[in-house]
């Protein structure tokens, strides 16, 4: 599949903004399965300063500061991505990963190859993900038996996410700790993510936050999922000698076509799509429209096939 993507950003100041400097991350990531095919950022008013490169964990952040007053700052990120879940899986490697068990990952965990060496980074706490109470152990402890196979293990945790927690928009932001979540049983996907990687991480494995988005419009005779029309997020679990894995407890499924990757973070506070400071008086509101679907191109392309 090939899409087209669109992401706006746009802030409103009461009184006008004097300086604002910002942090994008909003262009795709290329990767086995994925590959973007093109990629522009508009800002307005245009920015003074602007730069691009790679963050940490290898994502693109752009970073840009605009010195003159502005009412109103916009930015809209444009993206045309070629998606095929196929190339990310290999056959008889794929069936035979997902056999690997919890307590057979744990050792494996302690060797020193780059993967691994890579991956523990994200067994640690981070910034927005540092509860690891009883509560959330107990939680995945149900999932996480020893002799499980951690795909199963981490799949259910995803089933249980999605069945156990209501999709609630506006009850949480970015501040509210992983305990009211789990006590409420209520948020939004990066809530569930975030709450998914605690209790990956509670039991000593590693797991990432994904950023991306989910097509907008279904396909036919599909249900239009939960996320679209904004970013999404999900999880992903790294598995000894299969590599990393995406789990969308939102959902309730394994990422493919529909989600489009873009960032990867130890939490929602590595990869916001847009963060930064202003120098501003009153009230400021934010709105931001999101779409993701079939390149038209690529539409006609497969409707001459039938």
């Amino acid at each position: 599949m090939i899409f087209d993507l669109w992401h706006k950003t746009k802030y409103s100041y009461e009184n006008g903004a004097s300086f604002c400097h910002n942090i994008t991350t909003l262009k795709p990531k290329t990767f086995k399965g994925q590959t973007v095919l093109e990629y522009k950022l508009e800002i307005s008013p245009t920015p003074t300063d602007i730069s691009e490169r790679l963050d940490f964990f290898g994502n693109t952040v752009t970073r840009f500061s605009i010195q003159q007053n502005h009412e109103e700052l916009i930015v809209i990120a444009r993206s045309k991505v070629a998606r095929d879940y196929n190339l990310q899986i290999e056959g008889e490697n794929f069936v035979e990963g997902k056999k690997v068990t919890v307590a057979e990952s744990l050792e494996l965990l302690k060797g020193i190859q780059p993967d691994i060496i890579e991956a523990r980074q994200f067994v640690l706490v981070s910034p927005l993900i540092s509860d690891m109470s009883t509560v959330i152990k107990e939680y995945a402890l149900v999932s996480f038996k020893p002799e499980r196979s951690l795909y199963e293990a981490s799949y259910e945790l995803m089933q249980r996410i999605f069945t156990d927690f209501d999709f609630v928009a506006g009850f949480t932001n970015i501040a509210t700790p992983l305990k009211e979540v789990m006590k409420e049983k209520k948020g939004v996907c990066q809530d569930f993510a975030q709450i998914a990687i605690a209790c990956v991480r509670s039991m000593g494995l590693p797991a990432r936050y994904v950023s991306g988005y989910i097509e907008t419009v279904a396909p036919e005779g599909k249900e239009k999922l939960i996320g679209t029309d904004a970013s999404h997020a999900w999880f992903s679990v790294f598995i000894p000698t299969l590599g990393w894995v995406d789990f969308d407890p939102t959902n309730n499924q394994i990422p493919k076509n529909q989600h489009i990757v873009v960032a990867h973070g130890r939490d929602y506070y590595d990869v916001p799509p847009l963060k930064g400071v202003i120098y501003s008086t009153g009230k400021s509101t934010m709105d931001v429209s999101v779409d993701l679907r079939p390149a038209k191109n690529h539409q006609s392309q497969q409707q001459s096939q039938f």
